[in-house]
């Protein structure tokens, strides 16, 4: 990874607008917002509650129909309506997380109709309350994690406690951008990789990549547990916070509650390393410096819109500190089958489909293993990704 980066600029297309482009994004508070809705106005009879779930079914097919988006943002945004956007959905997302054990606290166990309906609202929390903690709390981290203000950056580490996955606040800043698309990279899902392979994998190992990053920056790569500098370990100090948030849980709203957080949490994670997954599969790095060319992206308008900028993830790849709205879009870099939210259940339904569709990708753009024109010897020789590449030549 010695050569120098190919001289890519963002497709000659159209601007749009400053008021326009801020306007587009309102869509990211529709998903909080019916969330919001679902947890004030329950708990709710079983049927009622199921119903709940088929807007996260409209969403998708909103995404599988929506058009492509190449329009540039503007040379100069204002930053100040934008910000406030981000934490508005991010006090949401928080009002969210406590409204969860509210509405949790109401439901009990008691008889097979109570069970019943406990069973039907905890399904729709899975299925709405934890997309929406990965959509509009994670992504929302995301993005408020690469701040340069320390509080965008702490509030950012707030939203990840609340899922119970703070140690991504250091291992996705400090080790996965500087590392993307190289084998040191946990979060790079390998040429040939399933997706449940990949998410066994990536968890523990970048845990363990965090935690080690924050021995180094407190001085000492093997400092002991019970070294005092540890009480400034970022990764210990979430580790702690999120014992006590389901500790308060359990005290404030019952163990029903805990149980509901817990399996919301652990939805937001998966859909995470979903997007982490289909963001960077298959991708080896040419060039020492990050290029638009060395992530996935799509130009779905829908996804663009309600994901706060995520879809442009090449380009903030290639540049981490542009913020969300000023993302741009390039041609070049290889684009997902579908918007982030077909892609994500192609992935997680139909993954042989998906991993075909996106070895094709691969090999059309010349990237990844196709780089030098021919899969490379050391992917070749992994069955899956030779059965892959069989499967669309």
């Amino acid at each position: 990874m010695t050569s120098k980066a190919p001289s890519l600029v963002p497709a000659a297309t159209p601007s749009i607008g400053v008021a326009r482009t801020f306007a587009l994004h309102l869509w990211a508070f529709v998903l909080p917002l019916v969330n919001m809705t679902f947890l004030l106005t329950g708990p709710h009879v079983w049927w009622s509650a199921l119903l709940w779930s088929l807007p996260i079914v409209v969403l998708v097919l909103m995404d599988n129909n929506a058009k492509p988006d190449h329009r540039q943002p503007p040379q100069s945004l204002p930053s100040l309506p934008f910000d406030v956007q981000l934490y508005l959905l991010a006090l949401l997302q928080l009002v969210n997380h406590v409204l969860v054990g509210v509405m949790a606290s109401r439901l009990h166990v008691g008889s097979p109709a109570a069970l019943g309906t406990t069973l039907a609202n905890l399904f729709t929390v899975v299925v709405l309350s934890g997309t929406t903690a990965g959509y509009s709390g994670i992504v929302l981290a995301h993005e408020l994690v690469h701040r340069r203000s320390r509080f965008s950056f702490q509030l950012g580490r707030l939203l990840l406690v609340m899922v119970c996955y703070e140690q991504f606040a250091t291992e996705h800043v400090r080790g996965h951008h500087p590392r993307l698309g190289t084998p040191e990279d946990p979060a790079t899902a390998r040429f040939g990789e399933s997706l449940y392979d990949f998410v066994r994998r990536t968890i523990p190992q970048q845990f363990a990549s965090a935690w080690h990053l924050e021995k180094i920056r407190l001085g000492d790569a093997h400092m002991r547990f019970w070294d005092p500098r540890m009480v400034r370990h970022r990764v210990l100090q979430g580790v702690v916070a999120e014992v006590i948030v389901v500790l308060a849980y359990l005290f404030v709203f019952g163990p029903v509650a805990v149980v509901f957080f817990l399996f919301q949490a652990r939805t937001a994670v998966v859909l995470l390393e979903t997007v982490n997954y289909i963001e960077h599969w298959g991708i080896s790095r040419a060039t020492r410096a990050v290029t638009p060319v060395d992530s996935w992206d799509t130009d779905n308008a829908f996804t663009l819109r309600t994901l706060v900028g995520l879809s442009r993830h090449a380009d903030h790849h290639a540049q981490a500190s542009r913020p969300y709205q000023c993302l741009r879009y390039f041609e070049e870099s290889p684009k997902m089958p579908l918007g982030y939210y077909g892609t994500i259940l192609l992935a997680m339904f139909r993954n042989d489909e998906y991993r075909a569709r996106a070895t094709a990708e691969l090999a059309r753009r010349r990237l990844g293993p196709y780089r030098d024109g021919a899969v490379l010897a050391s992917a070749a020789a992994s069955e899956p990704a030779a059965a892959l590449a069989e499967h669309v030549t």
